[in-house]
């Protein structure tokens, strides 16, 4: 029998990506292409790729996207894409969430009355892995990604951002990281989620550094529980852990969210998210119940736009239904069972 004490959510997500290219050539990417060797996503390929996901209880859009240069003259036409997307997403029903590199205060301002979460990851602030693999990537500087995470706060944006590990960096790394994480949500309490990612080898990166130990991703939980504020929740990824135990290791110390559950890991590709009724089976096993969620924590509803406090509204009234169940997807046979 399920406890209901112990539970760990989850987003149903679907994945638009603006597109693949980006001016930053990071060591372990296994997402970019560069710049001019991708077409970005139509308006009318994407409804086609929305409407799929209406009988796949699918409730996120995530608009993932690559970075085009600050400097570019196509950057203000790429972020009016990336504004009709959300609209279009919203149009269909879905809620967007946005994650497209380090943005201005004005473009996340426009992109606001679109999103009702938006995110960044940190990945880590040390500056030594300007050296390393991030020695081509411009953007990956920290005090840019710290600043996004302040300015969101500023404008009242529900927020996720999170600790990329297993990249060069030191544990030192991760309690400075974390710490600043901390004092910026402190200042605005706009930090919904921080999510710790393991570096996975795939086919596409350059860099050969190997996998995150499973035994330091469970250290990295428990230091951030520690570290974070505790209305901040700790997301992990389910199909970046090969071991169920690990799992359920990393949530009893502290990790209560399993991010967007959805059809592609478009930056992990070579690791396919777990089916979700065999996810909701593992967990269930162990006295974990899974939970649906929106993209937005119900603590910051107030703080939206008065349409997307109605969109917000209407999924919060569906989930209190009984969750429909959420057509199989391929799970290869080294995912869990």
């Amino acid at each position: 029998m399920v406890n209901t004490e112990k539970w760990v959510s989850f987003s149903p997500a679907g994945t638009l990506v603006p597109t693949y290219e980006c001016f930053n050539r990071c060591g372990y990417c296994n997402f970019r292409v560069d710049p001019g060797q991708d077409s970005w996503l139509s308006l009318s390929a994407a409804e086609q790729q929305l409407r799929t996901w209406r009988d796949r209880a699918i409730i996120e859009a995530l608009i993932l996207s690559g970075e085009v240069h600050p400097q570019s003259p196509r950057r203000a036409a790429w972020v009016q894409h990336l504004i009709d997307l959300c609209q279009l997403a919203l149009d269909m029903g879905l809620l967007p969430h946005t994650n497209a590199g380090p943005l201005s205060y004005e473009e996340m301002a426009q992109l606001r009355p679109v999103n009702v979460s938006m995110g960044l990851m940190v990945e880590q602030v040390t500056p030594t892995l300007r050296q390393t693999v991030h020695r081509h990537a411009p953007s990956k500087d920290p005090t840019l990604r710290l600043q996004q995470l302040a300015w969101a706060g500023e404008l009242r944006i529900p927020f996720t951002t999170g600790l990329l590990l297993g990249i060069g960096e030191t544990r030192e790394d991760w309690v400075e990281t974390l710490e600043a994480i901390a004092q910026i949500h402190e200042t605005w309490g706009h930090i919904q989620e921080v999510i710790l990612q393991p570096h996975s080898p795939g086919q596409g990166q350059t860099w050969t550094g190997a996998s995150l130990p499973a035994t330091a991703l469970i250290d990295s939980v428990s230091l951030a529980r520690q570290i974070l504020p505790a209305d901040i929740a700790l997301q992990i990824p389910p199909n970046l852990i090969a071991q169920p135990d690990m799992l359920f290791a990393c949530l009893e110390a502290g990790a209560r969210d399993l991010g967007g559950i959805s059809p592609k890991d478009e930056v992990n590709p070579d690791y396919p998210h777990p089916q979700h009724d065999q996810l909701q089976h593992c967990l269930a096993a162990e006295g974990w119940q899974l939970r649906q969620r929106l993209p937005v924590y119900p603590q910051y509803d107030a703080w939206l736009p008065q349409p997307l406090q109605v969109a917000v509204g209407n999924w919060r009234s569906r989930l209190q239904a009984p969750p429909p169940s959420l057509d199989p997807l391929p799970l290869p046979t080294s995912q869990m069972r």
